[in-house]
């Protein structure tokens, strides 16, 4: 198994930069022909993929040229966020990137999604599905996610990849600072109590209680995780919903999904601390989960999970080049990740979705 990873970058989005990228990752894993390339642009490219495309295909002498859009791309050299760049993933013939039909029954399922193209028809079909949501910094370009060498009119690729073993997981980087507490009033979308008590006070006394302050509660940081059972939540074992807002007239907190009564509930914070653990954890049991050595990776970072959470570096990417030393990483800071979670493939924020990749030692 041969596969290498390449970037480029410069001050202009010419096709030629994704050219370079193919090049470069054929030459670093000496394969004159790869069997398939996924490429990412940045949105600086958006205007006009198809050219970058064609040169990407013309570069490696292939047309299965597979990949997105995305306003930051990164390989395991470095990462690229404002700037016009590419990043190419190049595999050799024993590896092969098979675009999946409406009959796919392959367990694990790489998904390429642009942000109006995701619903939960095809999201929920049989398979774990996992990887990113495309995106560019103005959304008018022609498509962001790309197949056979030219735009997914669906707006959504589907691949499996053939001859590897494969174990994915997500990081989300949380800090629980309430217990697990039965959820006791709802309302579609809105949580009106918890153990009996108001679900915005409850926030509000959980925030105050971390922060040892009074601040307004700021709501892009602080998620609900959710369970059937206390102890789900206690191990780790936890499904998420986003907080929208909350209301002072009835004390309720809106979510993004419709919880049930019943259903357990913690309130989190994202932590930086909390996240470099995690993502140390998530890579630790993935690769206990191979059967080899992981022969190189996927990363689907949020915008923001990447730079602009780690105060101007990429804290989880480097993380997995000391804990994975040499392996090929490619990836992109989406506006969405997906991975199966408690057996149903979510769309998550805030989150970084990593999979790994070894040989098949059964083939």
């Amino acid at each position: 198994m041969k596969v290498a990873t390449g970037l480029a970058t410069g001050l202009i989005a010419k096709p030629e930069l994704a050219a370079q990228a193919v090049r470069a990752a054929m030459a670093k894993a000496n394969i004159h022909a790869p069997s398939s390339v996924l490429l990412f642009l940045t949105s600086e490219f958006a205007s006009d993929p198809q050219s970058a495309i064609k040169a990407a295909a013309k570069a490696a002498s292939c047309t299965q040229i597979i990949g997105c859009s995305a306003s930051g791309i990164f390989t395991e050299e470095d990462w690229v966020l404002d700037g016009a760049a590419a990043a190419a993933m190049v595999f050799s013939d024993d590896v092969s990137l098979t675009l999946a039909d409406e009959h796919c029954k392959a367990p694990t399922i790489l998904t390429l999604a642009a942000p109006n193209a995701i619903n939960s028809t095809w999201l929920n079909k049989p398979g774990a599905r996992f990887g990113g949501v495309s995106g560019d910094a103005t959304g008018h370009g022609p498509f962001s996610v790309w197949q056979n060498g030219k735009g997914a009119t669906q707006g959504y690729c589907e691949l499996v990849i053939i001859n590897v073993q494969i174990a994915v997981g997500a990081s989300h980087g949380l800090k629980s600072i309430s217990k697990p507490r039965k959820i006791t009033q709802t309302s579609g979308y809105d949580v009106l109590s918890i153990a009996n008590i108001h679900a915005l006070p409850s926030l509000t006394t959980a925030w105050q209680k971390q922060s040892k302050s009074s601040e307004l509660l700021p709501y892009h940081r602080l998620i609900a995780m959710y369970g059937n059972k206390a102890a789900q939540l206690e191990r780790g074992d936890y499904n998420l919903a986003s907080i929208i807002t909350g209301n002072e007239e009835n004390g309720s907190i809106t979510l993004t999904k419709a919880l049930h009564e019943g259903d357990w509930l913690s309130w989190a914070v994202r932590d930086v601390d909390a996240a470099q653990i995690d993502i140390v954890k998530t890579s630790s049991e993935l690769k206990q989960q191979l059967n080899a050595e992981p022969a190189f990776a996927l990363l689907f970072s949020c915008m923001g999970r990447g730079p602009y959470f780690y105060d101007g570096g990429d804290q989880d990417l480097a993380l997995l080049k000391t804990l994975l030393p040499k392996l090929p990483i490619i990836g992109f800071y989406g506006n969405g990740e997906i991975a199966p979670i408690q057996g149903k493939n979510e769309l998550l924020q805030y989150s970084a979705v990593l999979a790994l990749f070894a040989e098949n030692n059964l083939s």
